[in-house]
């Protein structure tokens, strides 16, 4: 994986025209659900409390893939409280895998910048400045959380687990057209594919906690879809 000071050169110039003003960033946060009736409420409270206090303009957009323990339900209460303009229930009738939510929710994002990541509490909203710091500093167009460097560690995390990511919006849709997987190896695909394409990609040192409420959402057959989809993968790259 590149690192934080990666140089390669990125496949067309992100400049503003001359003489024009940059306009204001914006980050659309993607929250794929199915049951996290419990945890949407603190996550989508600490997302709040971050960009709020970091003071850079955010969307949340929520996909919901027909949870039946009334994760809808209590999204729409979310939407109620924060406003229709920073939380946004983009549902979907049932469970149809990580990668075609973050398609759905694309759709739906008004952002120049998106970020992925897990409403399960995994990542802690604390470190998006981080992101788009490091994102400014190096004019990256990805940044990636790894337990790897730094001071990230890790608490009951186990090979499962997803990443939080912050994309540019171009970048996300061309690498989504690239991708053929539509499991939990998804964001694996991504980042092998962003190589490919020369993407300049920095990372930021995090901290993984394990779901806070409820079980995996990664059955038996998911598993087996996922290592299939790893082999898919090595195959094709």
């Amino acid at each position: 994986m590149a690192s934080g000071g990666a140089s390669r050169t990125s496949p067309r110039s992100r400049r503003e025209p001359e003489g024009r003003a940059p306009r204001q960033d914006k980050y659309s946060v993607l929250l794929p659900t199915y049951n996290e009736r419990e945890n949407l409420p603190l996550i989508v409270w600490l997302l709040v409390k971050s960009f709020s206090e970091s003071g850079f303009n955010y969307e949340i957009i929520i996909i919901d893939d027909g949870s039946p323990d009334g994760t809808r339900d209590v999204a729409e209460q979310l939407e109620k409280i924060y406003g229709s303009d920073k939380i946004l229930l983009r549902p979907r009738e049932k469970k149809l895998g990580l990668g075609t939510a973050y398609i759905h929710g694309m759709k739906h994002a008004t952002g120049n910048y998106i970020i992925i990541m897990d409403a399960d509490l995994s990542h802690h909203p604390k470190f998006i400045p981080e992101f788009i710091r490091k994102q400014k500093e190096g004019n990256f167009d990805i940044v990636s959380g790894t337990r790897y460097k730094g001071n990230g560690g890790v608490y009951g995390w186990d090979l499962k687990r997803k990443l939080i990511r912050l994309y540019r919006k171009e970048v996300l849709q061309k690498l989504i057209e690239k991708c053929v997987s539509k499991g939990y190896v998804f964001q694996m695909e991504m980042i092998i594919r962003a190589r490919q394409l020369n993407y300049t990609i920095g990372e930021v040192p995090i901290s993984f906690v394990d779901r806070v409420y409820g079980e995996s959402k990664l059955g038996g057959n998911e598993i087996i879809s996922f290592l299939k989809g790893l082999l898919t993968l090595f195959a094709t790259t």
